[in-house]
């Protein structure tokens, strides 16, 4: 990510002009940098990074520091990468993952490891969901939210469906060995004949067993 300290889209060029004054018109560094008005040590700055003279802008440089003392380690950046390149899967189950491993890192840290290394770019062919309205739950069944969990490593790995109604607290879970839109589809299905009451709308984060096509 770039972090300027400046975002004036005219100080290259003053820079370009600062070193010109010293090497073609033989002003002294004190003398420009009270024209300009910045320390002496600025113009002996920009005057290095220019060899040529004064005949190119000095473009303004990112801000970020190059180290952090809590940077993370090089083995579990690797690894991060490593788990998302082997399913494909977003930063809160590589977090529960990567803790079921052993390895301690943030949540955040995995998020913006991925960001870093390319792959939390969205898709040109993402489909993207029509939003309803969210309505209030003021009665049993206006408002399920569902969700899947994962439960397990790679080599035995358990899904459960959960369903959980707003106002009632009412919850409904189901275990699967895999899930997929059909598999969404069974589960609010069985959920409807087992609630005590009528529901209305499903809200889901929209993840892959949640797909478009589902929601449709």
């Amino acid at each position: 990510m770039y972090m300027a300290y400046t975002t004036n889209p005219h100080l290259p060029r003053v820079r370009r002009d600062a070193v010109r004054l010293v090497k073609y018109r033989g002003w002294n560094m004190r003398k420009v940098a009270r024209h300009i008005g910045v320390e002496p040590s600025t113009i002996s700055r920009w005057t290095k990074l220019d060899p040529t003279g004064g005949w190119r802008i000095i473009p303004t440089k990112s801000a970020r520091p190059h180290s952090h003392p809590n940077t993370l380690n090089p083995e579990i950046v690797s690894r991060i990468i490593s788990l998302r390149e082997e399913r494909q899967q977003c930063a809160e189950i590589l977090h529960y993952r990567l803790k079921n491993e052993g390895i301690v890192v943030s949540i955040s840290s995995v998020k913006r490891t991925l960001r870093r290394h390319g792959f939390s770019r969205f898709s040109q062919w993402k489909k993207w969901h029509q939003y309803s309205e969210r309505p209030m739950p003021e009665k049993p069944g206006i408002l399920v939210q569902i969700d899947t969990i994962i439960d397990g490593d790679s080599s035995q790995r358990l899904y459960v469906y959960t369903g959980i109604d707003v106002c009632s607290r009412f919850a409904y879970a189901e275990p699967r060995s895999r899930i997929n839109t059909h598999a969404s589809w069974e589960f609010i299905n069985d959920m409807r004949k087992e609630a005590p009451f009528p529901i209305t709308l499903f809200q889901s984060d929209h993840g892959p067993e949640f797909s478009k096509w589902f929601s449709k």
